[in-house]
């Protein structure tokens, strides 16, 4: 009898040990979520009154970032702004927007501005201030660029040019106009108020 006893004793212990480490496995995960709320679109945080600054590698400012409330979601790590108010300060034009809302992409790449949206760049050198005024631009702020398909107006000192669809490089201060391009041009340098239709 003492010798069988002897024989199961190991084998007896290897099952508690195993049920232990079932029982031990089970406790430290997370509960299983349901596959609809999964799918749900629900906030995890909400900050009011934001203030986000981000640096170049010299610790400079490259650009701020201030919003009324930011939501953020975590399904798709995207982030809602109400009246954001976006300024870029690396390049020697510097350039803020305003809108009444505006959607950043999960990794910071992309920023949807939408609602009264009016992106202004700084006067620089000899030029003046551009003002652009739309309903949505897409900003990709690593690259320095803002686009619309949308109706847009841009405005400097001389000139106003309405078009459907952009393309600002403020790195380059290139600007792309894609369709039904109209503008009106006042020559600072010409005698009297002439003004020229394009």
């Amino acid at each position: 009898m003492g010798e069988r006893l002897s024989t199961l004793f190991p084998l007896v212990l290897l099952v508690l040990l195993a049920a232990m480490t079932y029982w031990l496995d089970r406790a430290v995960q997370s509960p299983s979520v349901p596959r609809e709320q999964l799918l749900r679109h629900d906030p995890d945080y909400i900050v009011d009154k934001l203030l986000a600054t981000r640096m170049d590698v010299n610790g400079r400012v490259r650009d701020t970032l201030h919003a009324a409330r930011m939501v953020h979601f975590p399904d798709d790590d995207s982030t809602e702004l109400e009246r954001p108010r976006f300024m870029s300060f690396g390049f020697a034009a510097p350039m803020g927007i305003t809108s009444k809302q505006a959607l950043v992409s999960s990794n910071g790449g992309n920023i949807y501005f939408r609602g009264d949206v009016r992106a202004t760049r700084a006067p620089y050198a000899d030029n003046s201030a551009l003002v652009i005024t739309t309903e949505y631009l897409h900003l990709l702020p690593d690259d320095n660029i803002a686009k619309t398909d949308q109706a847009v107006i841009i405005q400097d000192a001389n000139m106003t040019i309405n078009a459907v669809g952009m393309e600002l490089n403020n790195e380059t201060r290139v600007l792309k106009l894609n369709a039904a391009v109209r503008g009106v041009y006042n020559n600072p340098n010409a005698e009297g108020s002439g003004s020229k239709r394009k």
